[in-house]
């Protein structure tokens, strides 16, 4: 129903299976099924996480995967009601995301044209891209061959539930791929043809997250930027909030992002608004006056 029906990524379906591998274990071990169990049970579940190896958003996402099994079983006449209407979600506080500044996104551009190798001109172009359109790592790495050959102008991304969406593409951003194209075939399977415009010899045919994630971190070391500070989604958080920084409205980087709700583009307000208070209490005359006082 997940894949068919709702079009979840596969990611997001490995991590309900888990989800729902370690429930359904716990209730065979406890002489439950799926079609008994009542929301005593499945509160006493819950309450077996543990706090200090399971975060709260593991936790919040196990009881969603619950929530949507039960709530399937009784769409499907399995069961006759769903006992997890009754059950509370847990509270918690939505950390605001890390952003890079704009210094450091312009370090790791700079340290990109540094070399001119196969591997360094892919690395340039899969930044460029992803700073210049805010991709999900994983629309990024399976992008098709012919991304950036028609339209210079636009990128049709195909993106959570399969939906597509428009992304503006930039001069510098297509300009990278065509230095890396030159190069690509460096990077192509043992046949010599793939789709995918970052082709891999590893069985998902294309690079993978985990790759360019590496590839990412080293790049970070080059430029003289925290390597902690960075991974693939960072960059899509600094694409969003440098946009909203620079005047861009919520609804464009919300279209842009592929963002359902726009509470979820939201939060990158928050990450403005804590840097702004941060520069006024470091800058304004009077905050320099009362940290004078304190001392």
């Amino acid at each position: 129903m997940m894949a068919a029906e709702r079009g979840a990524a596969d990611n997001t379906i490995a991590a309900y299976g888990r989800d729902l591998e370690s429930y359904l274990g716990y209730l065979m071990r406890h002489g439950r099924d799926a079609e008994s169990v009542s929301a005593r049970d499945i509160r006493a579940y819950i309450s077996t996480f543990d706090k200090s190896t399971i975060s709260p958003s593991t936790a919040a996402r196990r009881l969603s995967s619950i929530r949507q099994f039960h709530r399937f079983l009784h769409a499907d006449g399995l069961r006759p009601d769903d006992p997890t209407v009754v059950i509370d979600s847990p509270r918690r506080r939505r950390p605001l995301p890390k952003v890079l500044s704009e210094m450091d996104v312009d370090s790791l551009l700079k340290a990109t044209a540094a070399e001119d190798d196969p591997e360094s001109l892919r690395v340039k172009a899969m930044v460029e891209l992803l700073y210049a359109t805010g991709l999900r790592v994983s629309e990024l790495v399976s992008l098709p061959l012919t991304a950036c050959m028609r339209d210079r102008d636009f990128l049709v991304v195909r993106g959570k539930g399969a939906k597509e969406r428009l992304v503006p593409l930039s001069a510098p951003a297509c300009e990278a791929v065509d230095a890396y194209r030159a190069v690509r075939n460096r990077h192509l399977p043992a046949n010599g043809e793939s789709p995918w415009l970052f082709p891999s010899r590893g069985a998902s045919g294309h690079i993978t997250r985990q790759r360019f994630g590496q590839l990412l971190k080293s790049l970070a070391i080059s430029a003289g930027v925290d390597p902690g500070k960075i991974s693939p989604h960072v960059l899509r958080h600094a694409f969003a909030s440098h946009l909203l920084a620079n005047g861009a409205d919520l609804r464009s980087v919300q279209k842009m992002l592929g963002h359902a709700d726009i509470s979820t583009t939201q939060i990158y307000t928050h990450v403005i608004d804590a840097r702004l208070q941060s520069l006024v209490a470091q800058a304004h005359p009077l905050a320099a006056a009362a940290r004078q006082t304190k001392k």
